[in-house]
């Protein structure tokens, strides 16, 4: 017989408090703090390819680019999240009281780990769809060559699209930049 292993609750300024201190980054989901694994070389070179794409295709219009280390508050849901890139329309919006936590992405990138493609596709989609601002969502597989899109049409409907061919583009509907799957794809040695 096991013995029942009892979960800390923890609410946001504890958290907060904490992670301002932590050398590690971790999420803040339903008051259970939560660490964050390290990446795979992969993971790291698809954020780093799609980073380096929107920061030279958005170069001199009115959006910061944020990777990996910029947290993100999902009021409706109470979460603390560090989403893989984030694309946030400028003027930048920041929690109440806080000076690094956004509140106001448009589009959200997660690269997709075994550990985690589960939860990023069900529950922290539907956190991130509570956040008005946020207009669409690329789910990138590091596995295998495969990009899913969900772009919002208006209120609650999204439309999806799934590219998995080399020779496929990627259009972002909330910036306007083409992708080239390609590119985003260059070098990665699948495992």
């Amino acid at each position: 017989m096991f013995a029942q292993v009892e979960t800390k609750t923890y609410n946001a300024e504890e958290y907060l408090e904490a992670e301002v201190n932590s050398l590690d980054r971790h999420e803040f989901i339903n008051g259970e703090i939560v660490l964050m694994a390290g990446g795979t070389p992969n993971h790291n070179e698809i954020t780093s390819i799609l980073n380096a794409i929107l920061r030279v295709s958005l170069k001199g219009k009115p959006y910061s680019i944020f990777g990996l280390d910029q947290r993100l508050w999902i009021p409706q849901f109470n979460n603390y999240t560090y989403p893989d890139v984030m694309v946030v329309a400028k003027p930048i919006e920041l929690q109440s009281g806080r000076t690094d936590t956004i509140t106001n992405p448009l589009l959200i990138a997660e690269v997709l780990s075994k550990g985690t493609k589960a939860y990023d596709r069900d529950e922290k989609f539907a956190a991130y769809r509570s956040i008005p601002s946020f207009q669409e969502y690329l789910l990138i597989d590091q596995y295998r060559l495969q990009v899913e899109q969900y772009s919002k049409t208006e209120a609650n409907k999204w439309i999806f699209s799934e590219y998995g061919v080399i020779g496929d583009r990627l259009m972002l509907t909330s910036v306007q930049v083409e992708i080239a799957i390609a590119d985003l794809y260059e070098n990665i040695e699948f495992i």
